[in-house]
């Protein structure tokens, strides 16, 4: 059985909670699978998708627009800006994220802020062409 309780929450809603095996995150430091008995951490997220496989070994995707993930203990909470269920996420909704990101990038004269802003429109860009939209 999973040992490591994981939340997945916006500002409307918690949109899953419970025990899980595994969580794949899109940290700014880089892609990062959370295990039950990770070090305590606290990251920065890119836009894009989160998959976790719960205690009975189903996979779980969401569409999540940045926020924070924590690790503490046996504990991981994602707090985001926006989360939708993969089966949810419409072209003009990827589309209307891209375009929120690339003008944060170009409003931005900081190049380490426009960096990860090119990584994560990229991403998009990505998961627009895999998932078919």
């Amino acid at each position: 059985m999973a040992d490591l309780f994981a939340e997945l929450v916006s500002s409307d809603r918690v949109a899953f909670a419970g025990e899980v095996r595994s969580v794949v995150l899109l940290g700014i430091e880089g892609d990062m699978t959370i295990l039950p008995g990770h070090a305590p951490l606290l990251t920065m997220l890119h836009p894009g998708i989160v998959f976790a496989t719960d205690a009975a070994g189903t996979g779980r995707r969401a569409f999540v627009r940045g926020g924070f993930a924590e690790v503490a203990g046996d504990r991981l909470t994602i707090l985001a800006e926006l989360v939708l269920p993969v089966e949810e996420l419409t072209r003009d909704q990827l589309e209307e994220e891209i375009l929120h990101l690339q003008t944060q990038r170009d409003g931005t004269m900081d190049d380490a802020a426009r960096a990860r802003f090119d990584v994560s429109i990229g991403r998009l860009e990505e998961y627009k062409a895999s998932l078919g939209l």
